[in-house]
């Protein structure tokens, strides 16, 4: 994953976590700051589309970061103050984290 910067781009209320987030998915990537919780869930997808997972598990990852799931997580991220998850390559298990950059 690589840090984002969204330039001037227009959300419509609601659709969007109105803070920066961090990203991580433990033992693949560095932790990395996107200013859009949309841009940080399309890197989870990009991120997990190169691992090898089983055809279930890969279907069930998609569809928890999926475009249409970001306003859950956003959601998620108001209430909890994190999503997680974890992607299995194999028997190895990497926890996905997405959190707020900064206290709020």
């Amino acid at each position: 994953m690589t840090d984002t910067e969204s330039a001037g781009t227009t959300r419509e209320a609601g659709t969007d976590f109105p803070y920066p987030v961090m990203v991580e998915i433990k033992g693949l990537t560095r932790t990395a700051t996107f200013t859009r919780l949309a841009d940080a869930v399309a890197a989870v997808r990009t991120t997990l589309a190169t691992l090898s997972l089983d055809d279930a598990h890969a279907a069930y990852l998609a569809e928890q970061f999926a475009p249409e799931a970001v306003d859950r997580i956003g959601r998620q991220l108001a209430k909890v103050g994190m999503v997680r998850s974890i992607a299995f390559v194999g028997i190895n298990a990497h926890p996905i984290y997405i959190r707020p950059a900064a206290k709020r």
